[in-house]
């Protein structure tokens, strides 16, 4: 697996992980009927944001977005979303973009990464930031309604870089 800086042409095969990934409702703060221009918008951050894919077979598997969390005062401290195709799950592509946006994040100077928002019920992402060095420092309790109208807690999760 590769991965490498996206470009405007990736776009399309970006919007095709992202899109059923925000209609499911599970993971992401965005509207479930999110377009594809308000996604682009979120999604393709201009500098001092970058935006990667990791690339398996000449096919986008995955993304991911890191850039500051905050601007001012708060931009010593990165942020980051990672997205990966469904259908391929478990083969340690989230673990690579983790690992490979962790190291953009440290050479360009940040002190720290910080997640505003991972859903308690996305266990799985829980346990992959835990295991890269992160560590949960508060769930916000009912914030995120899953699609069944259930609520669940969001996670603030931080590391030092």
């Amino acid at each position: 697996m590769e991965i490498r800086e996206a470009t405007d042409d990736d776009w399309p095969a970006i919007w095709a992980v992202l899109r059923p990934i925000f209609a499911e409702g599970r993971t992401y703060t965005v509207p479930l009927d999110a377009g594809e221009a308000s996604a682009r918008a979120m999604w393709m951050l201009p500098p001092p944001g970058r935006v990667v894919v990791a690339v398996d077979g000449g096919e986008i598997v995955g993304t991911a977005k890191t850039g500051p969390n905050q601007p001012g005062p708060g931009a010593h401290v990165a942020t980051a979303s990672f997205a990966v195709d469904p259908t391929r799950a478990g083969r340690g592509t989230g673990r690579a973009l983790g690992e490979h946006v962790l190291d953009l994040a440290r050479s360009a100077g940040y002190a720290a990464m910080q997640f505003n928002a991972v859903v308690e019920t996305n266990t799985r992402a829980v346990a992959l930031w835990h295991s890269l060095g992160f560590r949960t420092i508060g769930i916000v309790p009912d914030a995120f309604t899953l699609p069944d109208g259930t609520r669940t807690g969001l996670h603030v999760m931080h590391t030092h870089l």
